[in-house]
C-alpha cells in the first residue's frame, strides 16, 4: 500500500493523518485557510510520491478540500456519507471522534476499491449550482405561500377566491394593496378599476377589469375579518405578498439563466423531445443528474437517483421490495413531477411512459399511484439514458414497440 492521506472534514478545519501501509507518519489538525492549505501542500510535495487522498463528503464543508485538490491537480476519493459509515463501522467500533475517523479512513483504504473522483465539465457543475438555487427559491415560495394563506384567513380570506392556484404579480399586488376589506371602504368601482389597471403589466380590457373591481368590492362588503385594519396580521399579509413578488421574479430570472446555461448541451434538446418535458424540466434534469454519459449503465443512474430496489430477506422472511432512497432526493423529486406532468399532458402527444402508467394501474393487480409513478420514473431514466448514449431523439413508435 502506498501513501494514504485521510481527512475527517468539519466546519473550517479537518483532522489529517498520513499513513504508509500500517504506519502513521503524521497527524494533526489543519485549518481551511490559505496558510493551512499551504502547509498541507508542502507536506504532500515532500513525499516521494503523490498520496491517495480520501475524505468523506460533508456538503459545503468538504467543497473547499475538493477545490484544494483540483487547484493542485491532486487525485482524491470522495466518499458518500452512507458508504463511509458502512466501511468505518465494519469492525466493532465503539469510539467515534474526528481523529478516530481519519485513522479508520486511512487504515481501511487498501481494503476497498475507492474510485478516484471523476470531474464533469464546468458547465455541469455550474448548472448543478443553478438548479439547486432555483429549487431553494421554489421551496421558499411554497413556504411563504402557506404563511400568506394563514394570515389572509384572518384579514381578508375572500381574496383567494379571485385568484387561481398560481399566484401572479397582479394577485400579489392586489393582496398588498387591499390586505383588509376596510382598505376598499369609500372607493368607487371606477377608482378600484383604475388601481387594478395600474397593478398589472397585462393588457386587460376595461370590461374585464371592471368585472374584477365589482367582484372585489362585493367580496369586501360581505367579508367578516377577525382582525382590524391596523392589526399586525395585515402587516404580515403585505410583507408576505411583497416577499413573494420578489421571489417569483428571482425564480423567473433563475429559470432563464438555467435554460441558457444548459441549452448548448446536446441532451437539452434530446430531453425536450420527450412529450411532457419542457425547457425548465430538461434544464433541471441536467443540473441534478449531470452528464448522464458518465454512468456505465442505466441501473447506475437509478442508484444515483435512489430508485433502485432495496431487498431484504432473512430465513423464510422476505420483505416487500422498496426503493432505497439513498441517492439524490432532488433528482428524484424532479423525475417524480416530470412523470406527473407527462400524465397531465397526455393529450398533447403519445408517450409510452404514460401508456406504462395506465398499464400498471389497470392490470389484474392494480398498482397504487405512487408505486406506478416510481416504476415510470425507472422507465423514463432508462429511456433518457439510451437516448443520450445513442444521440437519438424520442420516438414513440420505437419505444412503444420495445415495451410489447
Amino acid at each position: 500500500m502506498a501513501y494514504v492521506l485521510a481527512l475527517d472534514v468539519s466546519m473550517g478545519k479537518s483532522y489529517k493523518v498520513l499513513y504508509k501501509e500500517e504506519l502513521c507518519l503524521s497527524q494533526g489538525e489543519i485549518t481551511h485557510t490559505r496558510s493551512g492549505f499551504d502547509y498541507l501542500l508542502q507536506e504532500i510535495q515532500q513525499l516521494p510520491e503523490t498520496p491517495s487522498i480520501v475524505f468523506e463528503s460533508t456538503g459545503v464543508y468538504s467543497r473547499v478540500i475538493e477545490t484544494f485538490c483540483q487547484n493542485n491537480h491532486l487525485p482524491y476519493c470522495l466518499l458518500n456519507p452512507l458508504e463511509a459509515k458502512k466501511q468505518l463501522d465494519s469492525g466493532l467500533r465503539v469510539l467515534k471522534t474526528d481523529k478516530q475517523d481519519a485513522h479508520r479512513l486511512a487504515q481501511t483504504h487498501g481494503q476497498y476499491e475507492r474510485k478516484i473522483k471523476q470531474h464533469q465539465p464546468v458547465i455541469y457543475e455550474e448548472s448543478h449550482d443553478l438548479a439547486r438555487f432555483y429549487q431553494e427559491v421554489e421551496t421558499e415560495i411554497k413556504r411563504l405561500r402557506m404563511y400568506l394563506h394563514t394570515a389572509l384567513q384572518l384579514t381578508f380570506p375572500e381574496l383567494e377566491i379571485l385568484f387561481s392556484s398560481r399566484l401572479s404579480k397582479l394577485s400579489l399586488n392586489l393582496i398588498e394593496l387591499f390586505p383588509h376589506p376596510e382598505y376598499l371602504a369609500g372607493l368607487s368601482q371606477t377608482q378600484v378599476k383604475n388601481i387594478l389597471k395600474k397593478s398589472t403589466d397585462k393588457r386587460l380590457s376595461d370590461k374585464k377589469v371592471l368585472e374584477k373591481a365589482q367582484q372585489l368590492l362585493s367580496l369586501a362588503s360581505n367579508s367578516y375579518p377577525t382582525t382590524t385594519k391596523t392589526s399586525i396580521q395585515v402587516q404580515k399579509v403585505q410583507y408576505y405578498a411583497h416577499q413573494l413578488k420578489e421571489l417569483i421574479q428571482s425564480k423567473e430570472t433563475l429559470s432563464k439563466q438555467l435554460i441558457e446555461q444548459t441549452k448548448p448541451l446536446s441532451e437539452f434538446e434530446l430531453y425536450q423531445s420527450v412529450p411532457g418535458i419542457g425547457e425548465v424540466s430538461a434544464a433541471l434534469l441536467i443540473g441534478e443528474i449531470g452528464d448522464i454519459r458518465r454512468f456505465e449503465a442505466h441501473k447506475k443512474v437509478n442508484a444515483f437517483v435512489g430508485i433502485d430496489t432495496r431487498r431484504y430477506q432473512s430465513g423464510k422472511y422476505l420483505a416487500q421490495d422498496h426503493i432505497n432512497k439513498r441517492g439524490n432526493p432532488k433528482a428524484r423529486k424532479i423525475l417524480y413531477f416530470t412523470v406527473k406532468n407527462m400524465i397531465r399532458q397526455q393529450a398533447a402527444a403519445s408517450n409510452h411512459i404514460v401508456d406504462y402508467y395506465y398499464k400498471l394501474k389497470t392490470q389484474p393487480l392494480p398498482k397504487k399511484d405512487k408505486v406506478a409513478t416510481v416504476a415510470c420514473m425507472n422507465k423514463l431514466l432508462k429511456c433518457l439514458y439510451s437516448m443520450i448514449k445513442n444521440e437519438t431523439k424520442y420516438d414513440y413508435a420505437y419505444t412503444a414497440s420495445k415495451d410489447q
